[in-house]
């Protein structure tokens, strides 16, 4: 069922405000306004995405929805409202802002020199600073980014980067999701600080009702006008893998394990 965020999206007439200039792919902050109600929100035209030699062209846009889709089919709120949107530019995937724009979010992941890590997150990664000084990559220790780092599984996320997380209101958002849901696994994230654990019994509940909706629901068929058959197909077979092992998932041999840049 559509929600009013999504017809917003979906039907308003989207006036451009400025370029996102860190954004490999074009994306460009809007303003979208139908009968009298405005939203803040990322568009992200197919014309302007950046060919990648592992995902076919054009595809991208449709990725960002069916992240949101499957994000909302299992209950893990973490995606935010999510659309495809015909605007200045085309076809465009376009997201609701989280947050408020002049406020920047409680960061969930971070680069901190070795000893000030802060308590109880967990330590990804060590490294070096160009001038040679040493740094961890780590993240935070709660059950938002737990079911993130869940979700990235389900949907084989290649680009979980540590700005793509923000923690708003007490909600963990992850956004920029157009490289995943490829069919050959290769996982490339930051939150690798549960690798191998248990899941947590709600992120197997949310897993679980992926699968169903998959099977019974109306899932496989709203995807089918976004991912190829076969890609939908690994969808279901990764949401199996991880209700067998019920643990999470360790880094694939053979595939960096880390985004570039990490943040």
């Amino acid at each position: 069922m559509t929600t009013e965020v999504e017809r917003l999206l979906e039907s308003g007439e989207v006036e451009p405000l400025g370029r996102i200039v860190e954004s490999s792919n074009g994306a460009v902050l809007v303003r979208v306004s139908l009968d009298e109600e405005s939203r803040l929100a990322i568009h992200k035209p197919v014309a302007l995405e950046r060919p990648l030699w592992d995902y076919p062209d054009g595809t991208l846009a449709g990725r960002e929805r069916a992240a949101y889709l499957i994000s909302e089919a299992g209950g893990f709120g973490v995606v935010p409202p999510t659309v495809l949107h015909e605007g200045p530019w085309g076809l465009a995937a376009t997201q609701q802002w989280v947050g408020e724009p002049h406020t920047a979010p409680d960061m969930v992941v971070d680069v901190v020199a070795p000893g000030e890590v802060p308590a109880g997150w967990r330590e990804v990664l060590r490294g070096e600073t160009p001038e040679g000084e040493e740094v961890v990559v780590a993240h935070a220790v709660e059950a938002g980014v737990r079911t993130a780092a869940v979700f990235d599984a389900l949907i084989n996320n290649s680009d979980r980067k540590g700005g793509h997380l923000l923690r708003i209101n007490g909600a963990v958002w992850g956004v920029d999701h157009g490289v995943s849901l490829g069919v050959e696994p290769k996982l490339r994230t930051v939150l690798w600080g549960w690798a191998g654990e248990d899941l947590a019994a709600a992120d197997v509940a949310r897993v679980e009702r992926v699968r169903d909706a998959l099977g019974t629901g109306d899932l496989a068929s709203l995807l089918a006008d976004l991912l190829t058959l076969e890609e939908v197909s690994a969808l279901g077979a990764r949401a199996d893998q991880l209700l067998e092992v019920r643990r999470h998932p360790l880094p694939l041999p053979g595939w960096p394990a880390i985004p570039w840049p990490a943040m």
